[in-house]
């Protein structure tokens, strides 16, 4: 061999890939390559999944009891936030039978939104007593505590399905 001349040992090059670790191994031009597994970033939820079996139950239970139509958004309302959530609201099965809790934390903004038959067993004011309800659970930083407490509070303000 001449000075300067390079040369590999393909025994040498066998004798560290017996070394290396599950996935790597020494190229012909002696770097060492190694793959990785891909590891996908779990999604940033607000909730866990206890919290959300709560959130669930809640609604649930305010739907059942008293046969309107509840549910929840958590989210940016847009520039005009009653618009948005009365955007919202109209997407739902039975709008006149409903009542959304719209919450968006980043604009500091609650909305409660209830249609024509909905509007009938909760009125402003027991609205405004949910909004009251969650803005004080909210400081206290309990976001699900204070969507369950406001759906409570609807769903006792609504009272019993009625009779037909």
């Amino acid at each position: 061999m001449a000075p300067g001349e390079l040369a590999h040992s393909a025994t040498a090059v066998d004798l560290a890939e017996k070394d290396l670790p599950f996935g790597e191994v020494v190229t012909g031009s002696g770097r060492r390559s190694a793959a990785k597994m891909y590891e996908p970033v779990a999604p940033v939820v607000p909730f866990t999944v206890q919290q959300l079996a709560r959130l669930d139950e809640a609604l649930t239970f305010a739907s059942r009891e008293t046969g309107l139509d509840f549910s929840v958004y958590l989210g940016d309302l847009g520039e005009e936030t009653r618009d948005g959530a009365e955007k919202l609201h109209a997407s739902t099965d039975d709008p006149s039978n409903a009542v959304l809790l719209a919450v968006s934390p980043a604009q500091r903004a609650i909305e409660i939104i209830t249609g024509q038959h909905a509007y009938q067993r909760v009125p402003d004011r027991g609205a405004k007593l949910a909004v009251a309800s969650m803005v004080a659970s909210f400081k206290e930083g309990d976001l699900v505590g204070g969507l369950v407490n406001a759906l409570r509070m609807l769903s006792d303000q609504a009272g019993p399905a009625p009779k037909h």
